[in-house]
């Protein structure tokens, strides 16, 4: 059997560095780092080796295998020793089945890939458990002093690196844009225990600064400029798959703030057509919001550059992002699978959200900015009415509910709310109340 392996590369060169090492750009050129794969060896075991051996593990009862993403460790970090991983059974997360808004919409299929039904209620934690376990190793074994893990976030990354540096009994410091976050958002790390900073500026000053912090390693970087969370994120592309009976979707749409997520979405698809489990790569699409969207500008110009930009307050906070980190590897990902990237407005974003919510889900506003943007390609014609589509919900509804209420109550600020469903007051009388349900029972059959 071959001996499965990964180290650091830079992405536009041909330095390496050990998983081991704290280490975020090139030391050569400064360039991002991936963790690249010895691909031959993970292709020396069938495809049909590798599904026996992945659909063992989805019934397993071992931690490592009720995990999504150590299910699959040997595409993530095959060295990881079992006994160091940091793990709250994240990934497997539901294929939701949205026939309905596939009909509304004139498509053959749609499904909603439920990321945020996780322990902290976003997709942030399929990349921390491999960020944490890594740095959990790298304590427990001496090979680096480490003292304490850091990130800058919007809201959902400070979540789940505070939940999984509390399991594993490392100190986590957390820095957000002050007053950019929903509550639900700010109160998960601070429950866990991190120290917490609201800074007076954006994501993009809080970058700034957790950069500089964590300059001198003792502090490790979390954020997704750090490439081992995107090895979690990955895993996605093969639970896709996996779900789908090893079929792969025409089309796959995902919000997109700092872009970490569609590089590992598109590697994801990348390892598995490595190893034989699917025959093609779908086309990847980003999904930004107007207010925030210099991924899609770019776009727009043929990717000549990345020209950073002053992010407006937009509904899907998480993305509100002007100087996105991952920038060179997103564009990558775009080129390779022929995708597009598109841009959502506020309105369109809200509604799109809560039509989604008529079936079932509930949706955080960046879903709403993934599945507001597949409204837009249905209506342009750039989506085929014969394609298989899949949408990214990157967090679940319950943190956003101040957004929620908003919506229905029709007080978000210049927003039509298509789908408002209003709460009737009415006395403890019966004529009262049936004249309500018959008038809406009525409106709601046409």
């Amino acid at each position: 059997m071959a001996q499965f392996n990964a180290h650091f590369r830079n992405i536009n060169g041909d330095d390496t560095y050990p998983l081991t090492d704290v280490i975020y750009r090139s030391k050569v050129d400064g360039s991002l780092l991936e963790v690249e794969h010895d691909r031959a060896a993970l292709a020396s075991k069938s495809p049909d080796e590798w599904k026996k051996l992945f659909a063992e593990r989805r019934m397993s009862f071992e931690p490592a295998d009720m995990s999504g993403i150590w299910s699959k460790r040997e595409m993530v970090l095959p060295d990881m020793p079992l006994e160091d991983i940091v793990t709250m059974r994240e990934g497997w997360s539901p294929l939701f089945d949205a026939a309905p808004l596939a009909k509304e919409m004139g498509i053959k299929s749609l499904k909603v890939k439920l990321c945020g039904n996780s322990h902290t209620g976003s997709f942030k934690d399929l990349g921390m458990t491999v960020l944490v376990s890594q740095v959990n190793h790298i304590i427990k074994k001496g090979i680096h002093p480490i003292d304490a893990v850091a990130c800058a976030s919007t809201g959902d990354t400070s979540a789940a690196l505070s939940a999984y540096c509390a399991k594993a009994g490392i100190p986590s410091i957390v820095f957000l844009p002050a007053g950019k976050t929903s509550v639900a958002q700010l109160i998960q790390p601070i429950s866990n225990g991190s120290i917490v900073l609201a800074l007076d500026t954006d994501f993009d000053g809080c970058m700034k600064i957790v950069q500089q912090v964590t300059a001198d390693n003792r502090i490790y970087l979390a954020n997704s400029m750090n490439s081992l969370r995107v090895e979690g994120q990955k895993t996605i592309s093969p639970e896709i798959c996996q779900e789908m009976g090893w079929k792969v979707p025409d089309t796959v749409i995902i919000p997109g703030g700092n872009l970490g997520n569609v590089s590992a979405l598109a590697k994801g698809f990348e390892d598995c057509k490595a190893m034989g489990l699917i025959d093609r790569i779908p086309r990847i699409i980003v999904a930004q919001a107007e207010n925030a969207n210099p991924f899609f500008q770019a776009y727009e110009r043929g990717f000549d550059k990345l020209v950073p930009m002053q992010a407006k307050k937009t509904l899907a906070s998480a993305i509100q992002i002007g100087n996105p980190v991952s920038y060179p590897k997103a564009v990558r990902a775009i080129q390779k699978t022929n995708g597009m990237v598109v841009s959502v407005t506020e309105e369109e974003l809200a509604n799109a959200a809560h039509r989604g919510d008529r079936i079932g889900l509930y949706c955080c506003p960046h879903t709403g900015v993934a599945l507001g943007a597949l409204e837009k390609l249905v209506a342009a014609g750039k989506i085929d009415k014969e394609e298989n589509v899949v949408v990214i919900s990157t967090a679940h509804g319950l943190k956003f509910t101040e957004f929620k209420v908003g919506y229905h109550e029709k007080k978000l600020e210049n927003i039509c709310s298509k789908f408002a469903n209003p709460v009737f007051k009415a006395p403890a009388d019966l004529g009262a109340v049936m004249d309500i349900l018959k008038k809406e029972m009525a409106e709601r059959r046409r």
